[in-house]
């Protein structure tokens, strides 16, 4: 009998958690979003679709670099050092910064050497001339400080020090903007590859600024014996994933390039974009706070089912009204966001929201091969995930225009989702909770209604359904996250909010 308050008290405490932390990243993404916002108005205005496409592209390739030539070092990183810090190790947690810093700025000078190298056969396959030679040599310095920074990231992040990272992520966004206005100004598409250098640049500086300060993380100048080994044995499955994740992202934007324009590309770019804004701040806490606690507790198969169900059901209940707006608003979000010329996108925005619901869904379980250190089977569905998500894209696109792509993303995930539950099932036993079912079927039919609604309906009388839907999850997400975690106990910045609105707390 004496276990129940204790159980209670323990999915409080990590309810609180949960909330606590994604409150802090919450916020300064709302800062980073905002200027985000800056950066991509200006990018339409100054450099037009096309424009937006070469930047897509462009910011693509280093994508695809850095996954490869990275090794998969930084989130190995964050593995190893959550784990020794939770086993008190602070020896090899000290030891395996070290280890990390020290290959990061190896792979990092490779990456950016052949990027290099190889920029006149990527510029020519790409956009079909020589012309981006120039930018995609001077990317390599971007490639070198991403992969700076992801060592340094991998520091706070193990640790967990959450302010650390939202003040990481906000003088990065800040830089980029207060950088790309006078250089868009005067250079305009010759801005673009000095600006992602920079902006890479001033991301590696903020996040070596902050690790420097972090107990325990200076005190070995030697990397711990048999680290880099390992390091690099887990780095291998996330070097996959990475290469696989923006291979298939740079694949599908090459898909709608041929089939559909530059222009066309620009669109998917905005419409993705806005797609990721508000979930964004769901995936970013998963990854800078939830990925470590679960990690920690890898061992124990009841705790990490608890985990994994208390962040899915939080994660729901933020992410799903605000999906159901963005599908609501879609049209008019990427004609603020960006201009006019972008309304092409608001369609394929409402699909890309569907998948995004089904991601924030499917995420949390896939954090349970990642902790558990699956290589070969976290490898196997990030193949099953790319092909799955090129083959639909090439399959659809040349038909239904770059609106097969969204089509394509959400299948992805509704694929992905089914994949990924029957491994965690058989393997530890993972079963999704009678509360997340509920959810999940409630939200299900929201979204799909407000989906419908656009297709079927009037363009007015689909937003004021949109709308009502939109307020009707809102409430219920609010009073849902009240119940889960005492008023008293939210953040005081949450309380506040609260307050102004008119709830009590």
């Amino acid at each position: 009998m004496s276990s129940g308050p204790a159980v209670a008290d323990r999915g409080t405490s990590s309810y609180r958690e949960i909330l606590h932390s994604t409150a802090l990243v919450g916020a300064s993404s709302v800062v980073a979003m905002f200027f985000s916002l800056i950066r991509m108005k200006m990018f339409a205005i100054l450099l037009g679709p096309s424009g937006l496409g070469a930047v897509s592209l462009l910011t693509s390739m280093i994508d695809v670099v850095v996954a490869v030539v990275g090794l998969g070092i930084g989130q190995s990183g964050i593995r190893q050092i959550a784990k020794a810090q939770g086993e008190g190790d602070l020896a090899r947690m000290a030891g395996t910064i070290s280890t990390v810093q020290r290959a990061s700025l190896a792979l990092g000078t490779a990456g950016g050497i052949v990027l290099a190298a190889l920029a006149m056969p990527i510029s020519r396959v790409t956009f079909s001339s020589t012309d981006y030679v120039a930018a995609l040599v001077l990317l390599g310095l971007a490639v070198l400080f991403r992969i700076l920074m992801a060592g340094e990231t991998a520091l706070l992040q193990g640790t967990r020090r959450i302010l650390e990272l939202a003040k990481v992520n906000i003088i990065t966004s800040v830089a980029a903007v207060v950088v790309a206005a006078p250089m868009l100004w005067f250079w305009r598409e010759g801005a673009i590859a000095p600006l992602l250098v920079v902006s890479a640049l001033a991301g590696w500086l903020a996040a070596r600024w902050y690790s420097r300060k972090v107990p325990h993380a200076r005190k070995s100048a030697q990397g711990a014996p048999g680290e880099l080994g390992e390091l690099l044995r887990l780095g291998v499955a996330f070097t996959v994933s990475g290469f696989l994740t923006m291979g298939a992202a740079y694949a599908v934007r090459m898909i709608v390039l041929q089939s559909q324009g530059l222009e066309a590309a620009g669109f998917y770019q905005a419409a993705w974009a806005v797609a990721g804004l508000y979930v964004g701040v769901v995936f970013q806490s998963m990854g800078t706070d939830f990925y470590p606690r679960l990690t920690a507790a890898v061992a124990d198969d009841v705790a990490v089912s608890r985990l994994v169900n208390e962040q899915t059901q939080v994660s729901l209940l933020l992410a799903g009204p605000g999906v159901i707006a963005t599908m609501t608003c879609s049209h008019l979000l990427v004609t603020v966001f960006y201009s006019p010329e972008f309304g092409p996108a608001a369609s394929l925005l409402r699909w890309l929201s569907l998948g995004m619901m089904l991601r924030v869904l499917t995420w949390p379980m896939g954090f349970i091969i990642v902790a558990k250190g699956w290589q070969k089977i976290f490898i196997a569905t990030e193949v099953a995930a790319t092909v799955i998500h090129v083959g639909l894209s090439a399959a659809l696109v040349p038909v239904l225009g770059i609106d097969g792509a969204g089509m394509a993303f959400f299948c992805l995930y509704v694929c992905h989702g089914i994949i990924v539950y029957v491994i965690v099932r058989r393997a530890c036993g993972y079963a999704v909770s009678i509360e997340n079912r509920l959810i999940v079927v409630f939200f299900g039919i929201c979204c799909a209604s407000s989906f419908a609604a656009f297709g079927y309906l009037p363009f007015w009388w689909a937003t004021l359904v949109g709308s009502a839907l939109t307020s009707t999850t809102g409430l219920f997400s609010l009073f849902a996250l009240l119940r889960l975690v005492p008023p008293g106990s939210l953040p005081k910045p949450v309380r506040w909010v609260l307050s102004s609105v008119g709830v009590g707390v």
